[in-house]
Parts: C-alpha cells; structure tokens; sequence
C-alpha cells in the first residue's frame, strides 16, 4: 500500500503546486496595498540599489505578480507567467536576501531560503508546461 504513495496523480500534484505558487505571490504582491509599504520599497529601490523611478518599478513588479498569479491559476501561460516571476525573484535574491543570509524564519531574517524555494517552484512550473505543450503538439501532429 505505501509503495503506492502519494495516491493522487502527478497532474493534481502539479495543479496544487500551481495554485500555491499563485496564491504566495499574489498575497505577497497585494500585502503592500494592505500594509502601505509602496513608499518604503520604492524608497529602497531608488537609494539602496539604484534604481531611478522606485515607484514605477514597484508597481510594475507588483501588477506583474498579481497578472502572473492570476494566469497561473487560471493555467493561461504558465509558463512565460513563471519565467517573468522568476526573474523577480532572482533580482530579489541578488539584491535583498543574499545580503542577509542564507536563513529567513528562526535562523535568520529575510534571507534567501524561500526565494530559493519559490524560484525551483517556479521553474518546475515553466518545465511542466512546456513539457505539456510539446505533448499537445506531438499528439496535434499525428496522424
């Protein structure tokens, strides 16, 4: 019985992991309506790293987390939807976590763990679809 585990389809496992992903960077995104922390990214993005027009850039970022979650959970370009985001949070490792560790929870604050882990969530994402794409075509084209 237990070599049988987990019980459920690889397909179901990949649209859990879908809508997780989705809905982490979605609450992520819209938490900065909820908490007013716009002005302090922007401010960061602009005098910590650089960046001229920090406000665009974080409403930029923030419509695309919540665009690119929105198609992942409607299975609408996944994708390009988890390629884009995992640019994000790639740039969000080079320039945030990696300054403050390798730990974000009880060993650490605000490091580059979970980034890490959405990032490999993300490019599972984009593989499963793309293999799923090339599928559809092989099967398109057959005769």
């Amino acid at each position: 019985m237990l070599r049988d585990y987990p019980w459920w389809p690889l397909g179901d496992a990949m649209r859990l992991l879908r809508y997780v992903t989705a809905l982490l960077f979605m609450a992520h995104a819209s938490m900065r309506f909820v908490y007013g922390s716009i002005p302090q990214f922007a401010w960061a993005m602009e005098h910590v790293h650089g960046f001229s027009h920090g406000e665009r850039w974080v409403l930029a970022i923030t419509a695309y987390e919540l665009g690119a979650g929105t198609l992942l959970l409607l299975n609408r370009g996944v994708r390009w939807a988890a390629s884009g985001l995992a640019v994000i949070v790639s740039v969000g490792i080079y320039l945030i976590h990696r300054h403050l560790g390798w730990f974000v929870g009880e060993h650490g604050t605000g490091g580059s763990e979970y980034s890490v882990a959405l990032l490999a969530m993300l490019l599972v994402l984009a593989a499963w679809d793309a293999e799923q794409s090339r599928q559809r075509r092989s099967t398109a084209s057959s005769p």
